[in-house]
């Protein structure tokens, strides 16, 4: 962090030159104190320091103490590093997560009047009488899109609602879901009676969010890779049409997982309406869904990673599964493990990586680059792939449970690699999805997804770890005729109607009555040593980026002759005749 910015937010919590002055986020901020709030802002326009400010307002209140819920250890680490950075505490910020055993936590949510903890840790404690929600004036939810279902983060909104006599809480996301109604259910889980929303292309944030470049890249698929994956393309066809003549695959098309967790469905449906066939369906539909996983695995990630894939279901948590042990002895997959058996890594995306990190490390040897990979077995083949190159440093960053004999990384671990990377003692970062969220990564200027994903949610995660501080590059691997085209093409279709999602659920919110800047009292900014109130900041900012109307309109009329007769009476409806019911 930057030890002056020039002109700056001052307040009497915050550390002076820290907080640069932007507008946009002040009338953020203006409004998320006013009632509780989904904050709805793109990635590196600066989410933080709106609620740096929140936080700041509200410590400055009588007794005024406040929570903020962070979904990984990493991020709840990256949180308390910045706000004892940023914010003047009388007593140290503290973060609780699970590392730290529930007989310690006992006093030390008392001990500090902000704190920041993982969800789980704070349902566990509300339940078991250890924390009392009530005591708290804020809770700030970061990642809010998690605010659905059974997630501890929705539950600790409930918990926190239900136990305080005015709640207050402020959700913040850059990638709420493209459903109106998921985007209404995190609205009712937090709260949220107003909703801010603010895209890249206003002119209020024009200037602030550093260039990012966004390049596809397609790689065909080896032949040999083709011929691996046939067999298997064969197989799902022939369970797939005869479920679709069954009625129970409905899902146009070309195969997919949702198609086969919908043809799953129906077919337990079947079974619970008597239909005897619904058994062989379900049986069917799952070996379906094994080769839809293993077919992805050849097609889109690799050798490596089919070959994991098979191990993990021979010696994985349902190897002793009848239908696993049948999957696995059928001749089609033994003679697939045979041939994978020892063979080298020959899919075009593992040297693709290869050369692209290679080449950049070259032409800039202070860049760092994050992969992004769905599978770990995928972020195995690229550690792997990556010994040796000249300059190159990798770490791999994964969620903590193990999975398929391949140990995971504790929280501890987790927060040691991200400080690594951010030191530059190692300049790749090999991620799964776990790297996806809030990571601010200054430095990392090269994103590359090793495939795209289906999810806007994820996509706009990913893509926001580059470019936070200067220009920025995001580069997506597609591998030809696979299910990547399709899932690159679902992201675009979904980000493209979250926009729309957001804005109808804001519109149908009953609104509460807010006087235009009136809670910024006590902000002011700094610029060249002159202080200026920041209302009257924000004001002259709006001046400044306000659309010049011209007084006249020059343009020349392009007048039509023939739309220029009068239209025939007969054409005309009355005044006020709309329809049939009004004449």
């Amino acid at each position: 962090m930057e030890a002056s910015v020039s002109p700056y937010v001052s307040h009497a919590m915050l550390s002076e030159g820290l907080v640069e002055a932007r507008a946009y986020q002040l009338e953020a901020v203006d409004e998320a104190l006013t009632t509780s709030m989904l904050l709805v802002m793109p990635t590196a326009a600066g989410k933080t320091a709106v609620i740096w400010m929140a936080i700041a307002k509200k410590l400055s209140e009588e007794n005024g103490r406040v929570i903020l819920i962070a979904p990984t250890v990493g991020l709840v680490d990256q949180h308390l590093r910045s706000i004892r950075e940023v914010l003047s505490l009388d007593g140290e910020a503290i973060s609780i997560t699970g590392q730290v055993p529930p007989s310690n936590r006992v006093g030390l949510w008392e001990s500090s009047r902000i704190i920041i903890a993982t969800p789980k840790v704070v349902v566990n404690d509300v339940k078991s009488d250890v924390l009392k929600l009530s005591e708290f004036s804020l809770l700030v939810i970061d990642e809010a899109h998690h605010c659905t279902g059974d997630h501890a983060m929705a539950m600790a909104c409930d918990h926190y609602i239900s136990s305080n006599s005015s709640p207050h809480i402020l959700g913040a996301t850059a990638s709420p879901g493209h459903r109106p109604d998921t985007v209404r259910e995190i609205c009712a889980r937090t709260g949220a009676t107003r909703i801010h929303i603010r895209n890249s292309d206003e002119e209020m944030l024009k200037g602030y969010l550093s260039e990012l470049e966004i390049r596809e890249i397609s790689v065909r698929v080896p032949e040999e890779m083709k011929e691996l994956a046939l067999p298997f393309i064969i197989w799902q066809q022939g369970i797939v049409d005869r479920q679709r003549r069954l009625g129970r695959y409905i899902l146009p098309g070309m195969i997919s997982f949702a198609g086969l967790s919908s043809a799953m469905d129906r077919s337990k449906s079947a079974i619970g309406r008597g239909e005897v066939s619904g058994y062989q369906s379900v049986s069917q539909i799952a070996i379906a869904m094994r080769l839809h996983h293993l077919i992805n695995c050849l097609m889109s990630q690799g050798v490596s990673a089919s070959r994991e894939y098979l191990d993990r279901l021979e010696n994985g948590d349902d190897s002793n599964k009848k239908t696993v042990r049948d999957f696995l002895r059928d001749p089609r997959v033994r003679d697939l493990s045979d041939k994978l058996e020892g063979m080298d890594e020959i899919h075009s995306k593992i040297g693709a990586v290869r050369r692209m990190i290679r080449e950049r490390l070259r032409r800039d040897p202070n860049s760092r680059v994050i992969v992004f990979a769905n599978y770990r077995d995928t972020i195995a083949s690229l550690e792997s792939s990556l010994e040796g190159l000249d300059s190159v440093k990798a770490v791999r960053f994964v969620g903590q449970s193990a999975r398929g004999g391949r140990q995971g990384l504790s929280p501890r671990d987790q927060v040691s690699v991200l400080d690594e990377f951010r030191k530059g003692e190692a300049n790749v970062l090999l991620a799964t999805s776990i790297g996806e969220e809030g990571l601010d990564i200054p430095s990392a200027d090269l994103v590359i997804f090793y495939e795209p994903v289906s999810s806007e949610i994820r996509t706009i995660q990913r893509r926001g770890r580059t470019g936070r501080r200067r220009l920025g590059e995001v580069i997506v691997l597609i591998a030809e005729g696979t299910r990547d085209e399709g899932a690159k093409a679902a992201a675009v279709r979904r980000e493209e109607n979250m926009q729309r999602a957001v804005h109808r659920v804001r519109r149908s919110l009953p609104r509460v009555h807010h006087s235009d800047l009136s809670n910024l009292d006590g902000f002011s900014v700094i610029d060249d040593g002159f202080s200026l109130p920041a209302n009257e900041f924000v004001i002259s900012e709006r001046e400044k980026r306000r659309s010049q109307i011209s007084k006249t309109d020059l343009t020349p009329a392009d007048i039509d002759d023939k739309s220029a007769k009068n239209l025939p009476s007969e054409k005309i409806r009355p005044r006020g005749q709309y329809g049939l019911d009004d004449f």
